[in-house]
């Protein structure tokens, strides 16, 4: 059902592949510049906050894409 209505209101598969990417890029880049001007218990602390959206974002990616693959595949019935 959330999956359906993510998708109702535009949300793809692909968006959640590109965010999940995202998150990951952007876990390297936070924890490299909070090294640099925090503590390095901190900076890690950051880079693993952020880095554990990836995982939430493919496997919503996952379920997207497999909600599209049997929306392709289920036929329409005529009018």
């Amino acid at each position: 059902m959330v999956v359906q209505k993510l998708h109702e209101v535009g949300l793809r598969s692909e968006h959640a592949y590109l965010a999940a990417v995202g998150s990951i890029g952007l876990s390297l880049a936070s924890w490299l510049t909070s090294s640099r001007r925090e503590n390095l218990e901190r900076a890690d602390r950051w880079g693993i906050f952020v880095g554990e959206w990836a995982p939430t974002f493919f496997a919503l990616g996952l379920a997207l894409a497999n909600y599209e693959r049997d929306e392709a595949n289920t036929p329409s019935l005529p009018d």
